[in-house]
């Protein structure tokens, strides 16, 4: 495999996208995570081409799933590779077979961010892609997802307190990777996986996505994931705002409740404070507030019959959520709180 850089379109946007958005600091010491397919290959190439220019000092971390059966070879090919680099791998195996995409997804990031915390790597980078986005938003939307989900894979979050979690790659579709690949003659590894229509990402990858350029628009893929950063930004500021109401609803410390004992008081919201907002700041206001107090996401249905309360009359409640835990208007509050023993709901 050749090392000398043959510098091409995909270098010039990289490079300009690690400049504009600051993902990736000079003399950093950077952990990719690899599988060994198109996608990753292509991110290893081109951030192997720009290190002479950015001076980073690079590994790669790769996680065994144990499923599907060729998994091990998989992790060969994936070790091959970093011979021919020379670059350091960790390599784990996860102690459980993993088949469900949530399993593999949720010990993934686990793993991540242990290597890179053992390890001293601060920066972990993905190599997901715009396409990727527009996957995730449109498997979000048909869930059911508000904003928060349909503006998911963002450019950076945290992974731990110490670690950074990067994915420089959000304008660059699976197209161009491929095309990157196949012009480096790049090893990728074929995962079976990616085929199989038993997976619902898999149909939308290679169905529903398909199906959507092929009659609306050529250019969905792009289109959704300019939608997705859009949504980013709306989402951050509507968190800030959101974070802002709450300080001002919520008191700093439990306020007395006639006729309920503090054992059965969980949580409290002024709501003449929200009142005053805007409908979107009260819905995000009251799904952080149940959050919080529940322990739990709820859902569109349970945080309607809470924004309810807001102008209902006082002492109306909702009907219980989990664990005979309600809703109820104790002005000025709207409060969570246990229902008293063989309590009915009014």
């Amino acid at each position: 495999m050749s090392y000398s850089p043959i510098w091409t379109p995909l270098h010039d946007q990289l490079h300009r996208l690690l400049r504009q958005r600051f993902l990736l600091p000079r003399q950093q010491k950077v952990l990719l995570a690899i599988s060994g397919g198109q996608d990753s290959l292509c991110l290893l190439q081109l951030l192997v081409d720009l290190q002479p220019k950015w001076q980073w000092t690079l590994a790669l971390a790769h996680g065994d799933h144990r499923w599907p059966p060729d998994s091990g070879a998989n992790a060969k090919h994936v070790t091959q590779i970093a011979a021919q680099y020379q670059l350091p791998l960790f390599l784990r195996q996860a102690p459980t077979v993993l088949k469900t995409e949530a399993a593999g997804r949720q010990w993934r990031y686990q793993m991540l961010a242990e290597t890179a915390e053992e390890q001293g790597y601060p920066m972990v980078v993905t190599a997901h892609t715009a396409s990727d986005r527009a996957e995730t938003l449109l498997y979000n939307l048909m869930r059911g997802s508000g904003t928060d989900g349909l503006q998911a894979l963002s450019w950076k979050r945290p992974l731990t307190a110490a670690v950074q979690l990067i994915r420089p790659l959000l304008e660059i579709t699976r197209r161009q990777t491929g095309e990157f690949c196949q012009e480096r003659g790049l090893p990728i590894w074929q995962d079976a996986m990616n085929q199989d229509l038993a997976y619902r990402r898999n149909r939308i990858r290679q169905v529903v996505l398909p199906y959507l350029q092929a009659h609306f628009n050529p250019q969905i893929e792009t289109t959704l994931a300019h939608t997705a950063e859009i949504l980013q930004a709306e989402v951050e500021f509507l968190d800030t705002e959101t974070q802002r109401l709450l300080a001002s609803a919520i008191p700093s410390q439990p306020q007395p409740i006639p006729q309920i004992t503090s054992e059965r008081l969980l949580g409290q919201v002024n709501r003449q404070c929200l009142k005053t907002a805007p409908l979107a700041l009260q819905r995000r206001a009251i799904r952080h507030f149940l959050q919080m107090t529940l322990k739990r996401s709820p859902n569109y249905t349970q945080v309607e019959k809470v924004i309810a309360l807001i102008t209902a009359a006082n002492r109306s409640r909702t009907d219980p959520f989990s664990k005979q835990w309600v809703a109820e208007v104790a002005e000025p509050w709207i409060i969570i709180c246990r229902l008293p023993t063989h309590s009915t709901t009014r």
